[in-house]
């Protein structure tokens, strides 16, 4: 049995993280509120990631960096506050994480990062580029430190496209966008965040060893087709 780090894993995409894992491993969240889940297997700590002290964890075998956001406007509604808000949660967070349990990870069995990007940083979508600019230094952090730790650890990341949960709920709030949001993608659909949680759970496997310094796209064919 595994232990895992999941950081923001008491809503949407990460609480499904939490959900998936802990039917065969041991799982430690971090964040804000609680899971809504009590389980034998389930350790969680109350902590602001961005803002308090990491917790000393003394052993893991993989951390899944889940928080992040959706902040849609044109550039010139754009605080440079926002900007850096945007940055502060999407990378800054990922490295403090890193940093604060990168001994305890080298330490585990067949290690492993995972962390989330987005479609958005590859297909140019206006109204983006905050969060754009944000995921993209993501994606350079997976390849680095890829490179950086290829004999110690894997790191991965995940760029899914709209995913239902309450994050996206302002682009899903009604049957006529839901509508729209399947036409856009060439395969007719959107994702949940069990589909999400089934990769992430692959990537910390032994199944993927030999992966590393990767970004997966899961954008029913949004980024890939042409149709």
């Amino acid at each position: 049995m595994k232990t895992y780090i999941v950081i923001g894993g008491s809503k949407g995409i990460g609480n499904a993280i939490v959900h998936t894992l802990l039917e065969n491993n041991k799982v430690i969240n971090l964040s804000r509120s609680q899971p809504d889940i009590e389980h034998d297997n389930l350790t969680h700590h109350n902590c602001d990631v961005l803002n308090e002290e990491l917790p000393d964890i003394d052993a893991a075998d993989g951390l899944v960096y889940c928080p992040g956001s959706i902040n849609l406007k044109p550039i010139g509604r754009f605080s440079l506050d926002e900007f850096r808000e945007d940055y502060e949660i999407n990378v800054i967070g990922a490295v403090k994480a890193i940093q604060k349990y990168l001994k305890t990870l080298k330490n585990g069995q067949d290690p492993s990062i995972v962390l989330f990007s987005t479609v958005a940083a590859k297909l140019g979508m206006p109204f983006h580029a905050s969060i754009a600019a944000a995921k993209s230094g993501v994606e350079g952090l997976v390849k680095s430190l890829g490179a950086e730790m290829a004999t110690t650890l894997r790191i991965n990341a995940i760029a899914p496209t709209v995913t239902d949960t309450d994050l996206a709920s302002k682009l899903l709030r009604n049957d006529k966008m839901i509508e729209n949001i399947k036409d856009r993608h060439p395969m007719k659909n959107y994702l949940k965040p069990a589909d999400i949680a089934g990769m992430a759970e692959f990537l910390l496997s032994e199944k993927a060893q030999s992966i590393s310094g990767q970004v997966f796209e899961m954008d029913y064919g949004i980024v890939s087709f042409k149709i």
